[in-house]
């Protein structure tokens, strides 16, 4: 089982990813797409990358907007897998909400 991250590393984190936001034990980012369909779209591209990490996020879908919110359960809060999963949401992003 991963270990929990320590402050100064989800601060650290959080300095470089500023569109992340830490609540409690979570990592959270919400993201806008152009449209319902580009949405679902993204979401489906991150649960590829969600089973390839076998690490599975929280996804509130609202229209055109998607939250996430990333805590590594087994551990009880914020680990590695969150960043990296996180930092991969931003590439998915950055490829299908941005252009």
């Amino acid at each position: 089982m991963p270990q929990l991250a320590t402050q100064p590393e989800v601060e650290s984190f959080l300095d470089r990813n500023v569109n992340w936001s830490r609540h409690g034990g979570l990592l959270t980012s919400e993201f806008t797409a152009p449209s319902f369909l580009a949405a679902i779209d993204f979401v489906n591209a991150v649960a590829v990358i969600a089973e390839e990490l076998d690490h599975h996020p929280d996804i509130n879908i609202r229209l055109n907007k998607v939250t996430f919110a990333l805590s590594t359960h087994s551990a009880g809060g914020i680990t590695t897998l969150d960043f990296e999963l996180a930092t991969a949401i931003d590439v998915a992003a950055g490829k299908l909400l941005e252009g």
